[in-house]
């Protein structure tokens, strides 16, 4: 056994610290082959030091898989059949007692740094940070939304060219970071790709996403120093965006529409890419908490695997509003407000049921026109189960490749316009879907794996154990420690 923070008390593993590596929907199989291939080194190295869990979700219901609902399901204890939390921003009015609450309970400082769909908490000595997608401006301490606005935003609008940030807001972020331990590798690591995309093909700005995350350590590890919870929980979706848009171009042969040779080139090795940067965050995790004198848990709530519907039709595209903000006012829709979501999705605000019921009603008359097979087909779909109090989810719903000049027609007014004048095509086709199985590792200082799977609700009454914190009575899932007291 090695020298790890974990320690055993009457046969019991105990930990003083835990940082929960939420690592969105890694594959337990693409790991255990680029493990053994010798590319992630220090997956490796904490595989080799940890009790390892292939989970299963709490659900198997297909729309229920999506990591907003799981990792809620995680964090509470809860399975989807009671929380009832099925969108990504119901977290925060949901109300139900979540692993950070309990801890906060048993007088532990805690921290979420934008772990997903989490309810905003402030205590003292404890930090919490919003996801990017559900951010609201609530970060504790308040300095840390200097941070979170920055990201948010370039992750909701990571697609729309005109969607960019001004300079000032650039420059309030830029001396955020330079006061909450921007590291020289990370400095040295944006130049790297701005210059790549500058000198090879403006096309590699995919690998951005491998940035956002060394950002994201920084500001992490200069704010844990400053608090020193006793849980923290580090969420990254670089990994799950990656395999959505390019499972096709790791895989070509699964599916019918394949890339072609330019394509090949440039995200033929994205998803491996964004393994081996993630590798060496974990890297750096490692000495990071072995100093600190704190546990690793490594945790995916999900993986995925080849997403093949809609191959017949040339796969699944997405499209997005250019302005949803202007698109909504030119059509006499007064929301309180709107926010992007998860790619082509949208939550629009409204003060009454009224105004709500109105603005679907006036989005509804919108149809795609001309003599396509999609002609007739309203262009905005609306999630059967609605927001909480009088918001309105709403997104384009056309799947297939459409042609800019494709007339939308308004039957409202009677207008027609171009498709291409209201919503511009993401890049990238759907390639990857959700998979029940997770990754469950917990850093014992030795290994085993073990090959019964446990439920992904098991992983809050093994967190609260391993810190000594009673489960509170009527959970579903159970304390994995009896498993582990035999490492």
């Amino acid at each position: 056994m090695t020298d790890l923070p974990m320690h055993f008390e009457s046969g019991a593993p105990r930990a003083e610290r835990i940082i929960a590596l939420e690592l969105n929907e890694l594959c337990p199989d693409l790991l255990e082959r680029w493990m053994a291939e010798g590319r992630l080194p220090n997956f490796r190295a904490l595989y080799e030091e940890s009790a390892v869990h292939v989970t299963s979700a709490d659900v198997t219901e297909p729309a229920q898989l999506e990591p907003w609902i799981q990792w809620y399901s995680i964090h509470t204890g809860l399975p989807y059949e009671e929380h009832r939390v099925f969108h990504l921003t119901d977290g925060a009015r949901a109300g139900h007692p979540d692993i950070y609450r309990m801890l906060m309970a048993a007088g532990r400082r805690v921290a979420s740094f934008a772990s997903m769909n989490v309810a905003p908490f402030s205590a003292p000595g404890s930090v919490y940070l919003g996801d990017p997608w559900t951010e609201d401006g609530n970060a504790s301490p308040a300095e840390l939304n200097i941070y979170n606005r920055f990201v948010s935003h370039n992750v909701r609008e990571y697609s729309n060219a005109a969607g960019g940030l001004g300079k000032a807001e650039q420059a309030r972020f830029l001396a955020f970071m330079a006061s909450h331990g921007l590291s020289a590798r990370t400095v040295f690591q944006i130049l790297a790709q701005l210059a790549d995309e500058k000198r090879r093909d403006p096309a590699l700005s995919w690998k951005r996403v491998a940035l956002l995350d060394r950002l994201q350590f920084d500001v992490f590890r200069s704010t844990w120093r400053r608090h020193r919870p006793h849980y923290a929980s580090f969420f990254a979706n670089s990994i799950a965006h990656l395999q959505h848009s390019y499972w096709r171009h790791m895989d070509p042969n699964a599916f019918t529409v394949r890339p072609d040779a330019r394509e090949m080139a440039i995200y033929g090795d994205a998803i491996r890419f964004g393994y081996e940067a993630m590798d060496k965050l974990v890297g750096e995790f490692r000495t990071f908490a072995r100093r600190e004198g704190a546990t690793l848990v490594f945790m995916t709530a999900l993986s995925q695997q080849p997403f093949l519907r809609h191959e017949e039709t040339g796969g699944q595209h997405f499209h997005r509003l250019h302005d949803v903000r202007g698109f909504l006012k030119s059509v006499g829709i007064a929301c309180s407000d709107v926010d992007p979501t998860m790619t082509h999705q949208y939550l629009a605000s409204f003060a009454s049921a009224a105004e709500h019921e109105a603005a679907r009603a006036r989005l509804a008359a919108f149809v795609l026109a001309g003599e396509g097979p999609e002609a007739g087909r309203a262009i905005f779909d609306f999630p059967a189960i609605r927001a909480a109090g009088h918001g309105l989810y709403l997104g384009c719903q056309i799947a297939r490749k459409t042609a800019p000049d494709t007339p939308v027609h308004d039957e409202a007014t009677g207008r027609t316009v171009p498709f291409g004048s209201l919503f511009y095509q993401i890049e990238a086709i759907k390639s990857g879907r959700h998979h029940p199985d997770g990754c469950l590792w917990i850093q014992t200082g030795a290994h085993r794996r073990f090959e019964e799977r446990p439920s992904i609700l098991d992983i809050l009454p093994t967190m609260l154990e391993l810190l000594g914190v009673p489960t509170p009575a009527g959970l579903r899932g159970s304390s994995l420690l009896p498993h582990l007291a035999a490492v």
